[in-house]
């Protein structure tokens, strides 16, 4: 953890690989806004927000204790938050492997009294790819197809912006 901070901010996230970053990141040479920085591209499982230092352990645990299978992902078209002004990588139907990941990685915080305090109802899989971004033009895409084998902790800096993995697990 930073040696600056009591509470990182932390997520557990898949993490592309090179190929998959790479075509995710020729889709965003086509929209507008300002582009997420290739080597922060992900797709997030669960956002943890502020977090006490003892909490570690714990977590570190959790990512070892989940379902260890990779999860096939299909991103076919790119989306849009309005209220956030986000452009998105999407997936016309999230696989069975990841919502049931997704399932066990809440069910494990829950267990542990760490459930997130700000989760959202709803799981909306995506792979942020510009900030202050316009609703995109209905362009097609060239389907990007990614078995995503890693998970991991990350620490969101607040005082650069950048990630730090904290720990990360190879799912195979």
């Amino acid at each position: 953890m930073s040696p600056d901070t009591h509470s990182p901010r932390l997520f557990y996230a898949l993490w592309p690989d090179a190929a998959t970053r790479a075509a995710l990141a020729a889709w965003q040479a086509r929209l507008q806004g300002k582009p997420v920085r290739p080597e922060k591209l992900h797709l997030t499982l669960a956002f943890l927000g502020q977090r006490p230092a003892g909490e570690l352990p714990a977590l570190l645990a959790i990512l070892e204790q989940l379902p260890a299978h990779p999860v096939p992902l299909l991103f076919d078209h790119v989306s849009h938050f309005p209220q956030l002004a986000l452009a998105w990588a999407a997936l016309a139907q999230p696989s069975p492997a990841l919502q049931a990941l997704r399932a066990a990685c809440m069910q494990a915080l829950a267990q542990q009294g760490l459930a997130p305090r700000f989760e959202h109802d709803r799981f909306t899989p995506h792979v942020t790819l510009a900030r202050q971004a316009p609703p995109p033009a209905g362009e097609d895409v060239a389907p990007v197809a990614w078995l995503a084998d890693e998970l991991v902790l990350v620490e969101s800096l607040k005082s650069s912006g950048d990630y730090r993995i904290v720990a990360r697990r190879k799912l195979a």
